[in-house]
Order: C-alpha cells, then structure tokens, then sequence
C-alpha cells in the first residue's frame, strides 16, 4: 500500500504550483546547514526541516507536525532520500504523499519562461526564470528574429521555446562576466549561428573569440532596438540594454528590493564609485517609466503575481534602499559591510566563464548548487 500511495511530482509541474501560489506543505530532509542555507520558498509555501538520517526508522519524531488534510511533497538533495522518506510517511498513514523528482538539483536548474509584455514596434519579451537559483534570462523577439541576454547553461528550455515559436536567433548577450552560475551564451551562440558579445573590460581574460559591447551601441533584432548602456559597478565592464526604450535589462546592478555587490572580482573598495555613479547618475538620466528587468532576485517577495520579476524605475528610486542613501560616505559603508558570503565555487565559475577551465557537466552543477549572493543585503 505504501508504494501505491507515493507518488512523484516534476519540479516543472511544482513550479507551476508555486507560480500558482498553492497552499504547499514541503518536508526538506536534507542536512540542516544546507536547508539554512537554500531552501525551496514561496508565497504559500510552509516547509520543514527533518534530516534524512533522523527519518530512517520512521517518521514519529515529526508526525505531529505533518498536514493530515493536505499534499505531502519531500524533497532532498537528488530525489532519491525523498522517496525513501516518502514511502516512510505512507506507511505511517498519510495519503496524498509525493517525492520531488531530482530535489534540489533538478529545483535549481528549472527555467520558467513568462511573457513579461508586448514591444512598441512588434514583439515580445521573455523572462526565464530559474527559481531555485534566482536567476533571470531573457528573450527578445521581433518579426521571427530573437535575443537572449544572460543565458544560464541549461540550454534545452531555451531551444525549445525558441524552436515552439519558430525564432532564428541573431544575437547574445552577457551584461557581464557572471560568478554565481556559468553562461550558456557562447555555446547557445555556436549551436545556433549567432553572434556572441560581452563588455570587453569584463573579457580581458577570456580565451575565445566574441563580439565587442560598447557604450551607445544599438542592435537591431527584427523590429527591435537594444541600446547598450555601460553602467560598471558590480564589474568594471557591466552593461545595461534599453529594449525600445521600454525595458531597462540592468544585468546585476540593480534588483528589485537590492543593488548589486562589487566585490566578486576582488575590487570592492575601486567599483563602489563606479556602482554610485552608475545607480545615483546614469539611471537617473533615464525615464522613470522604463521597467527594470534585473539578472537575479534574491526572495520570492521580489516575484510579481505571474511569477515575472519586474518594476518600474520610478518605483524602485522611491522604495529601494540603495537608492536611497544621499551621502557618499555611507553608501560605500552601506554596501562594503553588508555583502553576503561568495557564492559557491565563484571562481572557478569565473574561470569557466572566461573559458579557462572546462568542467564536467555533473561538476557544473557542483559548482552552481545554492543560492545566488549576486545582491548587498
């Protein structure tokens, strides 16, 4: 019987569920360092934590704390400890009661694609959202022609998207050398015919060929115009794009309730005036009507209804904190005494971003495994 009562749950159809904002009852049983870590969040998620090991001969340290009238979902770091405990769970009398396929792992990797809005001159713009690392790509399209900005290295969400739509990609971008999680830029570029750019003050180390950014650069895709904006401060090259002058793609210099760090390349101290400059002066030359759509998000609280992530300048100049700190001297002891720590295996991420090292795909996700730290707190 017990079998029969567990089931398995996608992470693709769990998304949707948190997309959703479902009631969701989740019982992490990985270590507790890791689930203190990262864990799964949302707006109506209660989930928690009971390692595996304690959970072997069964589940009565935390029956009473287990939903006796609603789903049941486990998860753990690879899938496999969630059905065990899973399968303990329905022995002890709950129905409804399913194992997340892939854990954390395959809740890291997820891409969500959501239409974030119709373009001026024709087309659309696309979020991919990766929801378990924080992570936000993006897809323009205009007249079958199409862009990507910030690919993450899972490339299989991407194709499929773009060859359900019948898209030719043209052109993509990386605002910067990213040090949370590897680009799929280059390599989505050479599968698909298209040109690769990235900012050449972030490139100087880099061991391949690719196409220049430079500030005040336009690029054409179908009916759509991205112009580049240098906006350097959480790295020296970091770049903007305006997509026809309705959506400003600020990388991972500016986020919805956050700023970005200027630490990941060991220069803190010399990029905190750049990241001034550019939040305090650039930006504000623009309209205030432009909708901000970041690189990452730090919580689930950033997350619009449909899942998108994104706000217009004009409010977040009038409601996040970085934006909001007049003098220079406490700006700069404001973001050099709130950073997070590194995230994971940064730099060997940069490396393998600059083309230095080539790691094996299981390594990838080694390296890319917990939370992104891309924001100052």
């Amino acid at each position: 019987m017990a079998e029969e009562s567990v089931k398995t749950i996608s992470v693709k159809d769990l998304v949707r569920k948190v997309l959703n904002h479902e009631e969701l009852f989740i019982l992490d049983v990985r270590n507790t360092d890791d689930f203190d870590d990262w864990k799964i969040e949302g707006k109506n998620i209660h989930i928690i934590n009971a390692p595996y090991f304690d959970l072997l001969e069964g589940v009565d340290s935390i029956r009473d704390k287990l939903p006796s009238d609603q789903e049941i979902y486990v998860i753990c770091a690879k899938g496999g400890s969630s059905e065990f405990v899973a399968e303990q769970i329905a022995e002890a009398g709950f129905s409804n009661v399913y194992s997340i396929e892939g854990g954390m792992k395959a809740w890291s990797e997820h891409l969500e694609p959501i239409k974030v809005g119709d373009l001026k001159n024709g087309g659309e713009i696309y979020q991919f959202v990766r929801i378990g690392k924080g992570c936000l790509s993006y897809l323009v399209v205009s007249d079958g022609k199409g862009a990507m900005i910030d690919t993450n290295r899972m490339l299989n969400p991407y194709e499929e998207f773009i060859s359900e739509k019948n898209i030719t990609l043209t052109h993509i971008f990386d605002t910067h050398l990213h040090a949370d999680h590897i680009s799929g830029g280059r390599k989505l570029a050479e599968k698909h015919g298209a040109d690769y750019y990235l900012p050449p003050k972030d490139a100087e180390e880099v061991q391949f060929e690719y196409n220049h950014i430079h500030d005040g650069d336009e690029y054409t895709v179908g009916k759509a115009t991205l112009k580049a904006i240098y906006t350097p401060g959480h790295t020296i090259g970091s770049t903007s794009f305006v997509v026809d002058d309705q959506y400003l793609l600020t990388g991972d210099i500016l986020f919805i309730d956050s700023i970005g760090r200027p630490d990941l390349a060991g220069k803190a101290g010399d990029w905190v005036k750049d990241l001034r400059t550019t939040l305090y002066e650039r930006y504000k030359e623009l309209t205030d009507d432009l909708i901000v759509l970041p690189a990452h998000f730090m919580t689930a609280k950033e997350m619009n209804d449909d899942g998108s992530v994104a706000e217009k300048l004009g409010v977040l100049y009038q409601q996040n904190h970085g934006l909001n700190i007049d003098s220079e001297e406490e700006f700069r002891k404001t973001v050099t005494e709130n950073l997070p720590p590194q995230p994971n295996s940064y730099q060997e991420i940069r490396e393998t971003n600059m083309g230095k090292i080539s790691p094996e795909e299981e390594q990838q996700r080694e390296m890319e495994i917990g939370p992104n730290r891309c924001a100052v707190r």
